[in-house]
C-alpha cells in the first residue's frame, strides 16, 4: 500500500511538472525597455508581443525555447529553466543589428584629406558651372518698374475673364461658388499615394520575417496577400497606428491564404 502511495506521489510530481504555467518576462536591451517584440514558444508555436513597458507573459515549461525577435535587433534564443519562474520576473536582453557598409576604394590618391586642398585639386564641372550662372536671378531685381509691352496694342489678344462667378452676379448681388472639389482632390491623391507605398511601409516595419518565415508567405505572393487581406481594413488600421490589430489579422488570415495558394498550385 505505501509502495503504490509513493508511485502516486511520484507520478503526481512527473505530470505537474510537464505541465506549462504562465511564464512573465522583460525584454530590453541596454538602455531601455522595447515594445512589440514578438515572443515564440518554439514548441508549442504558441506566441505573444511585448507591451509599452516591453512585458510578456506567455505558457512556458521547463526546457522550452523561447525566440525573440524585434526589427533591427538580433534574434535572439532563450531556454527556460527553474530559474525562469523565480520570484523576479524573466528578463531578456537583445542587441540592435550592426548594418556593416560596404568598402569604399577611393581611385585619387592624391588626396590629402584636407578640404580645402582637396577641392582645389578636384576636377571642375565647367558646363554645370556655366549653367549654374545663367540660371541665377539673384542680381535682378524684380521691383523694378517696366515700360509698356512694346508690340502693337491692335494685334494683342483679348484678355481673358478667369472669375467663373462674374457671369452669375446681378446688381448689386455677388456669388461666391466654393470649391470643396479642390480639398477633396487633395485628399484623393493623398489616399492614393498612402497605398501606393503601403506595401513597402509595412514590410519595412514588420520586417521580412514576420511576412516570409514566420506566416510563411511565398515572396511572390507578397502584394496578392496583402490585397486578401485589405477588405478587413489593415491599411485603414495601420494608418490610424493600430498595427498591433493589423499583425493579429495578418497571423488569422494566412492559414487560409495559404490553404487557398496550395489548391491553385
Amino acid at each position: 500500500m505505501k509502495k503504490l502511495l509513493l508511485l502516486f506521489i511520484l507520478s503526481s510530481i512527473t505530470i505537474s511538472a510537464q505541465e506549462r504555467k504562465t511564464l512573465y518576462g522583460t525584454v530590453s536591451d541596454s538602455i531601455n525597455a522595447i515594445r512589440n517584440v514578438h515572443v515564440i514558444n518554439m514548441q508549442t508555436k504558441q506566441a505573444t508581443y511585448t507591451d509599452i513597458n516591453g512585458n510578456f507573459r506567455i505558457f512556458a515549461k521547463i526546457g522550452d525555447s523561447l525566440k525573440v525577435t524585434s526589427i533591427q535587433y538580433d534574434t535572439k534564443f532563450y531556454k527556460v529553466n527553474k530559474v525562469s519562474f523565480g520570484f523576479n520576473d524573466l528578463h531578456i536582453f537583445i542587441d540592435k543589428k550592426v548594418y556593416e557598409l560596404d568598402e569604399v576604394h577611393v581611385k585619387n590618391t592624391d588626396l590629402l584629406g584636407n578640404l580645402t586642398s582637396d577641392i582645389n585639386k578636384t576636377p571642375r564641372d565647367k558646363k554645370a558651372e556655366a549653367l549654374e550662372k545663367l540660371m541665377d536671378f539673384s542680381k535682378i531685381d524684380m521691383t523694378a518698374p517696366t515700360k509698356d509691352d512694346h508690340i502693337d496694342k491692335r494685334v494683342r489678344p483679348h484678355i481673358v475673364e478667369s472669375d467663373p462667378t462674374k457671369a452669375f452676379a446681378g446688381a448689386g448681388t455677388s456669388i461666391g461658388m466654393p470649391f470643396k472639389y479642390s480639398e477633396r482632390l487633395w485628399a484623393l491623391r493623398r489616399d492614393l499615394a498612402f497605398k501606393k507605398s503601403f506595401p513597402a511601409k509595412i514590410l519595412n516595419n514588420f520586417g521580412e520575417q514576420f511576412f516570409f518565415e514566420e506566416l510563411k508567405i511565398p515572396v511572390e505572393r507578397y502584394y496578392h496577400f496583402l490585397e486578401y487581406c485589405n477588405p478587413l481594413g489593415i491599411e485603414n488600421l495601420y494608418k490610424k497606428g493600430n498595427h498591433l490589430k493589423v499583425i493579429e489579422i495578418l497571423k488569422q488570415e494566412h492559414v487560409e491564404y495559404l490553404k487557398i495558394i496550395n489548391k491553385q498550385d
